[in-house]
């Protein structure tokens, strides 16, 4: 029997401007960038430096082109004790912001020692290792945090990130073991799942009752060894364009999408590239990403095929995408 969609599809707007390199997408208004969106037929985006901060203003903004806000990023200094209370009031109001905004789902990820510190944007990932007690101050920062999310009726998602401290399959089996489920829910982003050394399908099952948000980023597969040999850094990666949108990387989402489906996953999926814009058109390669996803979805609500008719299939879904008309994915 098929398995309905109950998952939400949205799309980021790093695709257009991004965050942590501002030359990139910096001529773009909101306004255009909400444009394109809206004739891909997706149902929301994150926010944008792009965007108004007021949130009335945004509100009206997305309603126009008949889009949600499925929340916005947070980077978070959870390992000093001695910033406990700063970093809580900041996400407090980060929290009220998103809740006027209907948000469910509040975006952190720990940026001490992460590639947004100067001093360890060259650092080897050992350096960036935590000890036991950063360990301890982290866990019991994300219960604080996690706890002023549900007090709002939303729930608190980590986002494991490349260049961080939590990149590594091995750091993230060990926050999801120390958390409270209930106050604390993992962001799976693809991408940087392959880019810290890991699998995102295997991710995926061993914590799928863990995962309430998701990012579909792929990879070139060939960039990311260079930068592995080199030792690169995380920004100079995505400068080199080591990540692109579903379908024209190394990855395949079949089995990503077919394992969302067979769980029942009602949460937001985001596609995300962050790829220069003035190399990459944002448009465009949305819309090509849409097309492989929608094929990805109608195969894998396909009654059961044969082993050799579904490896047959495997094979050519790439060459699907290239005819994408931007419509809805349901």
């Amino acid at each position: 029997m098929a398995e309905a969609v109950r998952f939400k599809w949205g799309i980021s707007p790093i695709n257009w401007a991004n965050e942590d390199l501002p030359e990139w997408g910096d001529g773009y208004t909101g306004e255009a960038i909400l444009r394109d969106m809206a004739r891909l037929g997706v149902q929301g985006t994150e926010f944008s430096r792009k965007f108004p901060r007021d949130a009335p203003q945004l509100k009206a903004l997305l309603a126009r082109y008949g889009l949600a806000l499925a929340s916005q990023w947070k980077g978070v200094r959870l390992i000093d004790p001695r910033r406990r209370a700063e970093e809580l009031a900041a996400l407090a109001a980060h929290v009220d912001f998103l809740a006027t905004m209907g948000c469910r789902h509040v975006i952190i990820c720990e940026v001490t020692r992460s590639f947004q510190d100067a001093a360890y944007r060259q650092a080897p990932r050992a350096a960036r290792r935590l000890s036991d007690a950063e360990w301890v101050h982290l866990i019991d920062g994300l219960h604080e945090a996690g706890r002023l999310c549900c007090a709002r009726g939303m729930r608190l998602v980590y986002h494991h990130h490349a260049d961080t401290v939590v990149e590594t399959p091995e750091a993230i089996g060990r926050l999801l073991v120390h958390t409270d489920p209930e106050r604390v829910s993992l962001l799976l982003d693809t991408g940087h799942a392959v880019y810290g050394g890991g699998d995102p399908l295997d991710l995926l099952r061993r914590y799928g009752d863990r995962i309430a948000y998701v990012h579909f980023k792929d990879v070139r597969l060939d960039v990311l060894e260079c930068v592995r040999a080199d030792g690169l850094s995380f920004l100079e990666a995505v400068r080199r364009g080591v990540f692109t949108v579903p379908g024209d990387g190394g990855l395949d989402f079949g089995p990503l999408v077919a394992e969302l489906l067979a769980r029942g996953y009602d949460g937001w999926v985001i596609v995300e590239a962050e790829q220069n814009p003035e190399r990459a058109d944002p448009f465009t390669y949305a819309e090509k990403a849409m097309a492989y996803l929608r094929t990805l979805l109608v195969r894998a609500q396909r009654p059961a095929q044969g082993e050799g008719e579904r490896a047959e299939s495997r094979g050519d879904t790439r060459g699907d995408h290239a005819h994408g008309e931007g419509k809805a994915l349901t």
